[in-house]
């Protein structure tokens, strides 16, 4: 059976799966996305990939397509109909289809949605993590409301490619005071010399990461120190270790930046034990 996705209130092949050419996400990305992490068939940090869904569709004065117990259904179906127990869900909320126009639709149109449903393969997954991967710096090009998980995201692109072409795993951008903000998509964070968790905090212009948020839970609960303070990428090559999250992440050791070897060089101690004790929550949480 091949992949299936959701279009504008259908399941049709992947393959065949279409949105109008004046979809206002295809055109002007006036449109929102979130992705969910997938264990064991269930929907990982429901609760944070919901409500920051729907704040990013208030921020854009963009309707709710349905109600939130209305989308688990359909995430949960797109999910049994492409059969995949550990993978990504992707969702994708436009303003809709109308003709083009820069200013909003008058009257509004209804908001078009599209659903996929990806596999990971989680043993790969482990033995990246085990390994560790290398990022790069770029200067920050983005726009001033990263907080809105908009599809909007050349400047990321351009970021993830030039890591590509470096042979790194990802891209982390840097303001015009030489801090860190995050990746192109994932939240930045190091172990300090002090043994300290440091991450960019979320009043400054990045997005506000669902996984980030789950793991300051576990970190917490763990009595470990956190310090939502900014760090340059020279500090990043001091530290103890580094590493980054997200949903497709999840928990990610960061062994070289710009080619300068984090700490031993190697996958560190705290990033694998925060790693495994978010998979452990993820899993218990999820619906």
């Amino acid at each position: 059976m091949g992949r299936i996705a959701y279009v504008n209130g259908r399941f049709v092949p992947h393959g065949e799966a279409v949105v109008h050419i004046e979809d206002r996400g295809y055109q002007l990305a006036d449109a929102v996305y979130e992705v969910w992490a997938l264990f064991e068939g269930r929907l990982a940090d429901p609760e944070g990939h919901f409500a920051r869904l729907e704040r990013s569709l208030g921020e854009l004065s963009i309707d709710r397509p349905m109600s939130r117990a209305a989308l688990t259904l359909v995430l949960r179906e797109a999910v049994r109909r492409n059969r995949v127990r550990e993978g990504l869900v992707y969702l994708q909320v436009s303003r809709g289809v109308a003709r083009r126009d820069h200013a909003f639709p008058n009257p509004p149109v209804r908001p078009a949605v599209v659903i996929t449903v990806s596999a990971v393969d989680r043993v790969a997954s482990e033995a990246r993590a085990a390994q560790g991967v290398s990022v790069v710096t770029t200067p920050e090009s983005r726009w001033g409301r990263c907080d809105i998980k908009t599809v909007g995201l050349l400047p990321n692109a351009l970021a993830k490619q030039k890591a590509r072409a470096a042979g790194a795993a990802e891209a982390w951008f840097v303001d015009d005071l030489g801090f860190v903000t995050e990746g192109a998509s994932s939240n930045a964070w190091i172990v300090d010399g002090e043994g300290r968790l440091r991450t960019r905090d979320t009043n400054a212009n990045i997005l506000r990461g669902v996984t980030r948020n789950s793991l300051l839970e576990v970190i917490r609960r763990e009595g470990l120190e956190v310090d939502e303070r900014p760090f340059t990428p020279a500090e990043a090559v001091a530290a103890r270790e580094a590493f980054i999250t997200g949903a497709g992440t999840l928990v990610l050791p960061v062994i070289a930046v710009d080619g300068k070897p984090v700490g031993t060089g190697k996958a560190g101690p705290v990033a694998a034990r925060l790693r495994r004790l978010y998979i452990e929550q993820a899993k218990a949480t999820a619906i």
